[in-house]
């Protein structure tokens, strides 16, 4: 026990190390970022509250590798990195906003193009672990993260009209959906994987539908209401801001909690 403590006290010293060194600490950011923030900018707070709160997690998820069985290792190691990933965008994103009132989009999309394929090929790792899983299965997951990433894109940047860009990126949601429930995935996760593998792709998949849902809220009353663009603004990015929180930390969350259900049964 003593040398399990050692180890997780070492691996949680290193990983504070590793955030205290890639969080922005330039004169410029501290004096145009998180020095600003005010009272009033429940914005900016929400950009502060996510950060630490995805800092917690990714700690929390590295620690708890040591605890689980080795097929659970690796999605628990995703969990971490998407987790780490996004801390370290929101670490640019908060001083963003604070300083400029703006949407950070392009920190925001770049956050996502890393994460949400990486939650998307927890679910191919899963299966991966407990049975032989072709590959086109995660191709066909990655294709349609894309397709609604490149759509949401788009729309926030300007390259394309609200409403098209929102379809599109509407439509690689419901493929994706379609490939959990319905498709190929759904269906080996059906036939040939372990209680705890199916109760925690169950409850991903759950979260696919409804935590996501969450974001298309955030593009409708960022770009599809009418209103003010800094009122706009303002409900975007707490909307988005909820979204990374509640998604990203639960799906690490269930599989963390299903690995050691499964794993102390050993």
């Amino acid at each position: 026990m003593t040398s399990y403590l050692k180890s997780a006290y070492n691996k949680a010293f290193m990983f504070f190390m590793f955030c205290f060194m890639i969080t922005p600490s330039s004169a410029k950011a501290a004096t145009l970022g998180s020095a600003n923030l005010q009272s009033s900018d429940l914005v900016g707070v929400s950009f502060w509250v996510i950060s630490m709160a995805l800092v917690a997690a990714t700690a929390f998820f590295f620690l708890e590798i040591q605890r689980v069985s080795p097929k659970w290792k690796t999605s628990l190691t995703v969990s971490g990195l998407v987790t780490l990933v996004a801390a370290t965008h929101y670490f640019y994103m908060r001083d963003v906003w604070v300083a400029t009132q703006s949407t950070p989009t392009v920190y925001r999309y770049i956050d996502w193009l890393i994460t949400v394929p990486l939650l998307m090929v927890e679910f191919y790792i899963i299966l991966s672990a407990v049975t032989n899983v072709p590959g086109r299965v995660f191709w066909k997951l990655i294709i349609g993260t894309l397709v609604m990433l490149i759509g949401g894109y788009v729309g926030e940047a300007g390259l394309m009209a609200a409403t098209p860009a929102f379809v599109i990126g509407m439509v690689g949601w419901a493929y994706i959906i379609f490939e959990i429930y319905a498709g190929e995935a759904g269906q080996i996760n059906a036939s040939s994987a372990t209680p705890a593998v199916q109760e925690a792709f169950k409850l991903m998949r759950t979260i696919v539908v409804v935590g996501w849902a969450i974001y298309p809220l955030g593009y409708y009353f960022g770009y599809m209401t009418g209103a003010p663009a800094a009122d706009s603004a303002k409900t975007l990015n707490v909307v988005y801001n909820l979204a990374d929180f509640v998604n990203k930390i639960a799906f690490g969350v269930i599989i963390w909690k299903c690995a050691v259900s499964e794993s102390d049964k050993r």
